[in-house]
């Protein structure tokens, strides 16, 4: 049997190969001919991104350079700095968000309040508290955030050394007492950080969204924590 099979292929495919075996052959060839050469431009334009930004802060084990999206496809360094300006940013805002997540689950809330006749203890956790604070309060704070990020987070001075300084001449903490190394490892730890909070913050909605149990780990670990 196995003798049969292969000469019904030696005589079928190859020495006389059917009307349909050659017009799926040419149709193949025809498809690789039209999409070859727009291929290989997106490979060496991934390529030469890699070679580009694979030593920049972010591109470190396990993944080292990582753009699924091909995002720094073709980029230059005024694109990259750019799109690393807007991940720190993203990444201190959901930093603040897990601390505040986690600091108000655990009963810790600012005196007075947040409105007339709407003292702060009264405010549910997470999404829900936009539920309760009335249209005014949401406009302030959107408004005030609007002010930050308009006139205060931001390089003023254009004093900033690298993307995402706003030490403006003024806020130092001793960065300029730090060695090179040591500040690029704060720099890492601190992208890093960002990273983790973004995904561990859209993780918090979204199983409060689900099952209204934003602490899943810690139930199912044995300790869970009381939400809303």
């Amino acid at each position: 049997p196995r003798g049969s099979i292969r000469t019904y292929v030696r005589l079928h495919l190859v020495e006389r190969p059917s009307q349909s075996a050659v017009m799926f052959a040419n149709l193949l060839v025809s498809a690789l001919a039209f999409n070859g050469p727009a291929l290989r431009p997106r490979a060496a334009a991934r390529s030469n991104a890699v070679m580009a930004f694979e030593s920049e802060i972010g591109a470190q084990p396990p993944l080292g350079f990582f753009d699924p999206l091909g995002l720094l496809d073709e980029a230059d360094q005024e694109r990259f700095d750019r799109l690393r300006y807007v991940e720190l940013k993203h990444g201190r805002i959901c930093m603040l968000a897990v601390l505040g997540h986690i600091v108000t689950s655990a009963g810790i809330r600012l005196p007075g309040e947040i409105a007339y006749g709407l003292p702060f203890a009264d405010v549910p956790n997470g999404l829900k508290a936009l539920e309760v604070v009335p249209a005014a309060g949401i406009a302030q704070i959107v408004a005030f955030v609007g002010f930050l990020e308009l006139a205060v987070m931001k390089d003023v001075t254009g004093e900033g050394e690298f993307p995402g300084d706003f030490r403006n001449g003024a806020l130092d903490f001793g960065w300029d007492s730090f060695d090179a190394e040591t500040q690029e490892s704060k720099r890492a730890i601190e992208l890093n950080n960002g990273r983790a909070a973004q995904m561990g913050i859209l993780a918090l909605m979204v199983h409060e969204k689900l099952d209204n149990n934003p602490y899943i780990i810690n139930s199912l670990l044995g300790s869970p924590v009381p939400f809303n």
